[in-house]
């Protein structure tokens, strides 16, 4: 009888701890602001893509980690997602960084007016010794990089096209970040701060008259239902910013060495995949807006000095004065060509 429940016993513990799998597994929480759902053209939010390309690389791994991702802010606002990630109660998040520059002002050098000017050049400026800085502070602060992430973007309107800095006056807009807003009230025009997931309820209910966001972002949520007239970044786009694939460094230290490996391996991976993908952003939403009837149109060389004069009088003169080390940043992101 004592053989027999020994076995019995011994044949439990090896079901549990070798014949489960996957419920014995750490599971990671990965939080994004974006739908988690295809769009009309079949595709995912690029962002949401990355993080889904990560936990599909994990499962493959079979390293005893598994990720579950919350889209579209179901688990944090999108402006919430820093703070937690420092603590460790959020494990991954697919995060624009200018978000949080409250917490460390240096990260709106990641949206400063025609500081990145396409995609080759934000490959570049990944190696720069601007974004090595903005990496450390990322890292003291407690979040690892996993994947890097450049978006261009562009500008929309319910009145008129927006290509000079005149076409910008007396409207409210929306811009994702302090040096857009800097430069978008020197030139005359109103702002309401807000993330890009509330920027169609913004434009629909006459808080916004338009808005600046990633070309993504201009798909996924569907804003060319709320709009006449669209700016793509073209070949004189200002916006680009910095949307990486970050994790916490509390979460990532409790991993074993080879489940770190892994995870690293996977946000390569991602990152290969917004490489490929970037450039394609931009055609996608010309297609989306034409379709759905919104006028196009683009900057000239002289409608985007134009912009960078007064970005220079406004968003670099504030960041280089107020933001600690910022006139250095500036120098060595302008350095890169």
């Amino acid at each position: 009888m004592k053989f027999k429940k020994s076995f019995i016993y011994l044949f439990a513990a090896v079901f549990l701890f070798a014949g489960v799998g996957e419920s014995f597994a750490k599971t990671l929480k990965a939080s994004h602001q974006w739908p988690g759902t295809k769009r009309k053209d079949g595709k995912f939010d690029v962002r949401h893509e990355m993080v889904q390309i990560i936990a599909d690389e994990m499962k493959k791994a079979n390293v005893g980690v598994n990720i579950r991702i919350y889209p579209a802010k179901s688990l944090y606002k999108p402006k919430e997602q820093w703070k937690p990630m420092t603590t460790g109660q959020l494990d991954i998040s697919a995060f624009p960084l200018a978000y949080a520059a409250k917490f460390h002002p240096e990260f709106d050098i990641t949206l400063m007016p025609g500081m990145v000017k396409n995609h080759k050049h934000a490959l570049r400026v990944n190696n720069s010794p601007m974004m090595k800085t903005i990496k450390k502070i990322i890292n003291d602060a407690g979040v690892v990089v996993l994947s890097d992430a450049w978006l261009a973007g562009g500008f929309v309107s319910k009145k008129n096209c927006i290509t000079n800095p005149e076409s910008v006056k007396g409207q409210v807009f929306r811009a994702a970040g302090k040096a857009f807003n800097q430069m978008l009230e020197g030139a005359g025009a109103g702002i309401q701060g807000m993330p890009s997931s509330e920027i169609y309820n913004g434009l629909q209910t006459g808080v916004l008259d338009g808005a600046n966001t990633s070309s993504g972002s201009f798909v996924s949520y569907r804003i060319y239902e709320q709009v006449k007239c669209a700016t793509p970044p073209g070949k004189y786009g200002l916006w680009f910013m910095y949307e990486p694939i970050l994790m916490s460094k509390k979460s990532f230290d409790s991993l074993t060495s080879k489940q770190q490996k892994a995870l690293m391996k996977a946000g390569k991976v991602a990152e290969k995949y917004m490489t490929r993908e970037a450039a394609g952003l931009d055609t996608t939403m010309e297609k989306a807006y034409k379709k759905a009837g919104v006028k196009l149109s683009y900057m000239t060389k002289a409608d985007f000095d134009a912009w960078l004069a007064i970005a220079k009088k406004t968003s670099y003169k504030n960041f280089a004065t107020k933001v600690p080390g910022g006139q250095k940043l500036i120098d060595q992101a302008l350095a890169v060509k």
